[in-house]
């Protein structure tokens, strides 16, 4: 199955750029595999565009990573407590 065109966001789009006849059989229930086509492009889209969300995450990740191991590891530690086991 070969996903819908970008401009079909939804049913009624789709639907409003079939011609006359074809809309006509669609209200008739013809063709009701249009609902099937629009909600698999819709799960598609959104799976893009998590995977290009997920991808800006690791990107961040990376860089905080670098940053903490370029400057937080150079830090003073922190003062030592002999005394609590004297």
């Amino acid at each position: 199955m070969e996903p819908l065109p970008s401009i079909y966001r939804s049913k009624q789009e789709f639907l409003a750029s079939l011609p006359s006849w074809r809309r006509l059989l669609q209200k008739l229930n013809w063709h009701p595999t249009i609902d099937v086509d629009v909600e698999c492009y819709a799960i598609e889209q959104r799976l893009q565009r998590l995977e290009s969300e997920n991808a800006r995450l690791a990107q961040i990740n990376s860089r905080l990573e670098r940053f903490e191991r370029e400057h937080l590891s150079g830090s003073t530690p922190p003062p030592s407590t002999e005394d609590s086991y004297s």
